[in-house]
């Protein structure tokens, strides 16, 4: 099969494209024919070296496609079905490739609404939406939400996650991307390019929700009501800062998790969350998809899709 590895760590350059052996599935597992693999950041901190995984090693963690082999107790699946899934994380998931393994408990039903490279763009965006909204973030259905970075791959699943659940959301976005957050349905959109964020909230939010960190999350402490919550994707505010203000950090990670993965599925077939998939390049193409990533201009998602995914 083809699949894109990196040999030695550093910039996009070291993504090549290459031959290499198809993987067989462990009695726990599913072989999946990838037709869509999804791009996140911690792809690129893979690939410098900011998280070491053996050498060679395939990136990817997000991927869609349907089911070529099933492990021997394995019975929720089947041959042929379509699936979608965060596959292994945090360990390596191998998503940029033909095919790759990925344990049944990390897979569910691809959402029947959309196609695979679609697909293969929400499993680590919206798992993380979730677990920043929902299980850190605790989030009810009268709350007011700041959600920082809302037109992007997490924070335009966040917005639309909280207003199905009823929340009050405020996002912050450049201002090319206000119209998309007022498509999003976004209570008050705020272009941070010509607004201080801070000084446009004229009242107490009960949840931030921080992908970019910095000064950003630092500034935010002051909207939040007395008691309230900032769920950090990155760097969390200094206790001391969160101890002046009376607010709370729960920092958020992510899992592989098959079952929220279904119950997302659900939300988008109801047509409560559309995914947002920016560009979709040719598996061959990583590095140029990687370059894109990291120019951090994209709209919602970017994937990768292999040639062998059109194949009947």
């Amino acid at each position: 099969m083809q699949a894109i590895r990196v040999h030695d760590y550093g910039d996009p350059s070291m993504l090549r494209y290459e031959s290499v052996e198809r993987p067989d599935p462990a009695v726990d597992e599913l072989l999946v024919r990838v037709r869509g693999a999804g791009l996140n950041p911690v792809d690129t901190a893979g690939r410098y070296g900011q998280i070491e995984y053996p050498l060679p090693w395939i990136p990817g963690w997000d991927l869609s496609g349907t089911v070529a082999a099933v492990g021997d107790a394995v019975t929720d699946f089947k041959i042929d079905d379509d699936v979608y899934s965060l596959a292994r994380f945090p360990d390596a998931g191998n998503a940029y490739a033909e095919y790759a393994t990925v344990p049944a408990t990390d897979v569910a039903a691809k959402p029947a609404t959309i196609d695979h490279p679609t697909a293969a763009g929400v499993p680590m965006v919206a798992l993380t939406a979730w677990e920043a909204l929902f299980e850190q973030g605790d989030l009810q259905d009268d709350d007011r939400v700041l959600i920082h970075a809302a037109a992007g791959g997490v924070g335009h699943i966040a917005v639309q996650l909280a207003l199905q659940h009823g929340a009050t959301v405020i996002g912050t976005a450049a201002g090319y991307n206000q119209p998309f957050l007022t498509d999003l349905g976004v209570d008050q959109a705020i272009d941070y390019e010509t607004t201080q964020f801070d000084d446009a909230i004229d009242e107490p939010v009960d949840l931030v929700l921080d992908a970019i960190g910095g000064k950003t999350g630092e500034r935010s402490l002051s909207l939040l009501r007395a008691g309230g919550t900032i769920t950090p994707l990155l760097d969390a505010p200094p206790e001391e800062q969160l101890d002046a203000h009376g607010v709370d950090s729960q920092q958020v990670g992510v899992e592989a998790d098959g079952d929220t993965l279904s119950e997302i599925a659900t939300l988008i077939d109801d047509g409560a969350v559309t995914p947002t998939i920016a560009e979709c390049y040719p598996l061959a193409d990583a590095t140029a998809a990687h370059e894109e990533l990291e120019s951090d201009h994209a709209r919602g998602k970017l994937v990768l899709e292999p040639d062998s995914a059109t194949d009947s």
